[in-house]
């Protein structure tokens, strides 16, 4: 029984490193911009990882092998797509317009295996719920829905009504869970004393009352305490029982 637990662990610490390994190599990629094949060979990858773990009746080589032929390939076609246009095409698919002017284009829904319903779900969630505010909507290669809206119903920027207007920025983390982070402080070129006295203006003793703060592109200090004394806090729940 001991025996096998050690295995395990072992086959575990293998299992683990290598697939840390593998993405790490193959790069990052948000969930939201996998296709539907990414989806299923990620699945098929983790699957040959966890058998490589717990399978101690055949051989660790031998998932091993297999682990990484699915991760060699993924980075082999990887590659192909983005050094040919033409395979890429092939493999991954193309993005398709199914609404063009306010009208839908029954066939390339169709194309897409996509119901009328589902399309309006999407296009709600892109906060359209007028299809003829719409200019084009295109489904794109992981099944995401982008719409561009009718010059009409866009919203007014500072550009359109000729305000000038200057770069927003970044912020940056100075103090997260209680633990200033000196680093980040010194990049936006302040210091301790900087943040104690900016602290203490509020009324803040400690910093370890603090859950975060920013410095925001304006050079001001964002706080969240620990203890917000917000009062009532809004519930958007409709249940009133005791639970």
């Amino acid at each position: 029984m001991l025996d096998e637990a050690l295995i395990v662990i072992v086959r575990v610490v293998i299992s683990f490193f290598s697939l840390l390994i593998f993405t790490r190599i193959l790069g990052k990629q948000e969930v939201g911009q996998l296709t539907f094949f990414d989806y299923i060979n990620g699945i098929t990858i983790g699957s040959i990882a966890a058998t490589l773990a717990t399978e101690l009746s055949s051989k660790v080589w031998a998932h091993w092998v297999g682990l990484a032929g699915y991760a060699i390939l993924t980075g082999v076609l990887q590659y192909v797509t983005v050094k040919n246009r033409y395979l890429g095409k092939v493999l991954d698919g193309e993005p398709t317009v199914v609404i063009e002017n306010g009208r839908i284009l029954e066939k390339n829904l169709k194309k897409m295996r996509i119901k009328l319903g589902e399309l309006m779900m999407l296009l709600r969630d892109k906060g359209v719920f007028d299809i003829t505010q719409v200019e084009y909507a295109i489904i794109e290669i992981n099944g995401g829905l982008s719409v561009l809206q009718k010059a009409d119903n866009l919203p007014v920027t500072p550009k359109d009504l000729h305000i000038p207007s200057t770069p927003s920025g970044l912020s940056t983390e100075v103090i997260q869970d209680g633990i200033v982070i000196e680093q980040n402080l010194t990049q936006r070129k302040k210091d301790m004393g900087w943040l104690n006295g900016q602290l203490q203006a509020r009324g803040i003793r400690d910093v370890k009352e603090v859950a975060y703060a920013l410095i925001l592109p304006n050079e001001q200090l964002y706080i969240d305490k620990y203890e917000d004394h917000i009062g009532k806090e809004e519930d958007m729940g409709d249940y009133k029982g005791p639970y």
